[in-house]
């Protein structure tokens, strides 16, 4: 193996690819069972980062959540959760049969971005015996979460705290290091390929801990292909010289031809979130829904990571020159300015009554009921993770009873429909 033998039979653009796609010959290593050149590489990372222990994920952050989940937590264990949580969480929790006790963001004009409160935070602990807290910082609006303050009442609670930081893998090298393994965290999942230059599937699981490192490839191992993708791990060898390089200089770079973009735009829309490489703004506080401007971006060229009715967010990295964010600045200061929209109820998710477990309602048969006819969801009981991908947020949790207010609520959320428990 592979089948293709280091050969493009399609001729396709692709063809030096197939040079390097390789599997566990002799030399390779293998990465669940990695003792040469991947565990070299792995404690380069690891050693970049400063943490305990880094290991590979070829499979994204999806992956490493379910394995730092596996790590941390024995089924039946309570977790207490940010409920901006991405659905990986939720399916993490279906298959490790783990109890959820949510903690609400305070939103604030839409559903994927809010303040975790630490009182919120330190009052579900007094009241749960939970094994670990579960947040993700940055989220999707690129807002970050206290982690130092949040780890604090953790430790004091003797539980793990778990970050889901997929956007974030840059926070490390940064002139101040705010990567959420320097600030407190047990263990994170970093998305490399979302903001470095890694192949798309590319992540890392650190891990501060010296125990949890211990087991966090054995349980990566539980949820993942036994043929990892080696491009993708070569691609995130070969970003450990550039994080050892240039990239910390480059960042900077970057960062401050970003903060003249914010500058800029701030003069027009409301920015959202402190994420360094994310601009996330509200286009309905200009006059424009995001879908909208999403639209207008396109026509010249800007393709947004996301885009709803009163946002959209942009994702730029080192690789995006001074030249194309100014020109993202020329673009979104060319739109005349408007009365703003008419706010649109997004305040926040509306609390549900868990009547079953994840996992309970999760493996049960289930009926799918279509946006159209949501009224008859009203008195189920939500039997899969409502989300719209991106961003991954659920606006409804398998075992939560579905009230007449939730159905408008999901309405509102634009989703195609919802399965529920039969």
């Amino acid at each position: 193996m592979p089948g293709h033998k280091g050969r493009d039979v399609t001729h396709s653009p692709f063809s030096d690819a197939y040079l390097y796609d390789i599997t566990e010959i002799d030399g390779a290593d293998a990465l669940f069972e990695a003792h040469g050149i991947i565990r070299e590489s792995e404690r380069n990372a690891s050693s970049l980062y400063g943490t305990a222990g880094t290991v590979y994920s070829t499979f994204g952050s999806t992956s490493c959540i379910y394995a730092m989940l596996a790590c941390a937590c024995r089924p039946r264990d309570t977790v207490i959760a940010a409920r901006n949580a991405h659905r990986a969480f939720i399916n993490a929790c279906t298959l490790l049969d783990l109890d959820v006790t949510w903690v609400y963001p305070r939103f604030s004009g839409t559903i994927i971005s809010g303040e975790i409160s630490l009182t919120d935070v330190e009052n579900a602990l007094r009241s749960h015996d939970a094994a670990a807290v579960y947040v993700t910082s940055p989220d999707y609006l690129g807002k970050t979460a206290d982690i130092r303050g949040i780890s604090q009442i953790c430790r004091s609670h003797g539980a793990y705290l778990l970050c889901d930081n997929a956007h974030g893998a840059y926070l490390a090298f940064l002139h101040e290091n705010i990567h959420p393994t320097a600030l407190g965290a047990d263990m994170c999942c970093d998305s490399a390929h979302k903001t470095l230059p890694v192949l798309t599937g590319g992540a890392y699981l650190h891990s501060m801990n010296a125990a949890l490192a211990a087991r966090a490839k054995e349980n990566m191992s539980l949820f993942c292909s036994s043929s990892p993708s080696y491009l993708i791990m070569q691609s995130l060898d070969l970003c450990n010289g550039y994080l050892a390089g240039k990239f910390p200089a480059d960042l900077a770079e970057a960062v401050d031809n970003i903060s003249e973009l914010k500058a800029l735009l701030s003069q027009r829309y409301t920015l959202c979130g402190d994420e360094p490489l994310k601009i996330s703004l509200c286009t309905a506080d200009a006059g424009y829904t995001g879908t909208d401007t999403a639209a207008y971006l396109r026509e010249n060229g800007i393709e947004c990571e996301y885009a709803d009715d009163t946002h959209i967010v942009l994702m730029l990295s080192v690789c995006n020159t001074s030249e194309e964010t100014g020109y993202i600045g020329d673009v979104l200061m060319r739109l005349p300015p408007r009365e703003p929209l008419s706010s649109s109820d997004h305040s926040g998710i509306t609390p549900m009554e868990q009547v079953m477990s994840i996992r309970e309602a999760s493996l049960a048969a289930n009926e799918f009921i279509p946006h159209e006819e949501l009224e008859r969801a009203a008195g189920r009981i939500c039997g899969r993770a409502v989300t719209c991908c991106p961003p991954g947020i659920a606006a409804a949790v398998p075992g939560e009873r579905i009230t007449e207010e939730n159905v408008k609520f999901l309405k509102r959320y634009g989703i195609p429909g919802i399965n529920v428990v039969k």
